[in-house]
C-alpha cells in the first residue's frame, strides 16, 4: 500500500476495507500492522468485557477489539481490546476519548512497548479517565496482573490507582468485582 507523505488520512483510513481495519492501528499517519492476538488474549479480553457489561448499567456500552479515534491529524487510530463508553453514541459514529471512561488493554507479546508506554501516554493525552493494562504471567501466563491507571486533569498523565494478582474490586469507574480465575 503506497502512502502520501503526509500519511494516511482519517478520509482515507475510513475509505478501507472492514477486514484490514482489523489488523491495523495508525500511528500519525503510519500503518502499524497488529499481530493476531493469541486465544488467552482474546479470552482475557472477552471474559472482561462481559464482567465489565454486567457492572455497566444502561448508560454505558462495553466493546471489544474496536477502532478508537484519538486524533484526525495527523491520525492516530488505536484499536483497543476494551473499552466503555457512553451508550448514547450512535452505532455508526466514530468513537473517540470524549466518549470513553475506561480503555482496557491486555499486554500480548507482541504489544509490550505500545501497551506499557505507548498507548497509556496517547490516551491520556486525549483526556481518558481511566485505563487499565492486564499482564498475563511470563512463566506459563495462567496468571494475570492488572495495572489501572486514572487521569490527573492537570497533568494530563496517569496515576497508579491499583495494582492486582487475584482479583479486582472496584467501585470506579463502574462497580466490579471479579476473580482473575474467571478470565483466564
Amino acid at each position: 500500500m503506497a502512502l502520501p507523505p503526509e500519511g494516511l488520512s482519517a478520509a482515507g483510513y475510513e475509505a478501507l476495507p472492514a477486514e484490514v481495519c482489523r489488523h491495523i492501528e495508525v500511528v500519525d499517519g503510519a500503518i502499524v500492522v497488529i499481530p493476531a492476538p493469541r486465544r488467552l488474549h482474546q479470552i482475557t479480553a472477552r471474559r472482561l468485557a462481559n464482567e465489565l457489561e454486567q457492572s455497566a448499567g444502561p448508560d454505558l456500552t462495553v466493546a471489544t477489539d474496536v477502532d478508537l479515534r484519538l486524533r484526525d491529524v495527523p491520525l492516530l487510530n488505536r484499536r483497543a481490546d476494551v473499552v466503555v463508553y457512553d451508550s448514547a453514541l450512535p452505532d455508526d459514529a466514530v468513537l473517540r476519548p470524549q466518549h470513553c471512561l475506561l480503555v482496557v488493554e491486555v499486554m500480548s507479546p507482541g504489544s509490550v512497548t505500545a501497551d506499557q508506554t505507548a498507548k497509556p501516554a496517547e490516551y491520556a493525552a486525549a483526556g481518558i479517565e481511566h485505563f487499565w493494562r492486564f499482564e498475563a504471567g511470563a512463566d506459563d501466563g495462567q496468571r494475570l496482573t492488572a495495572f489501572r491507571y486514572r487521569l490527573d486533569p492537570t497533568t494530563r498523565l496517569y496515576s497508579s490507582a491499583g495494582v492486582d494478582t487475584d482479583e479486582v474490586t472496584v467501585s470506579d469507574p463502574v462497580e466490579l468485582s471479579t476473580s482473575f480465575d474467571s478470565l483466564l
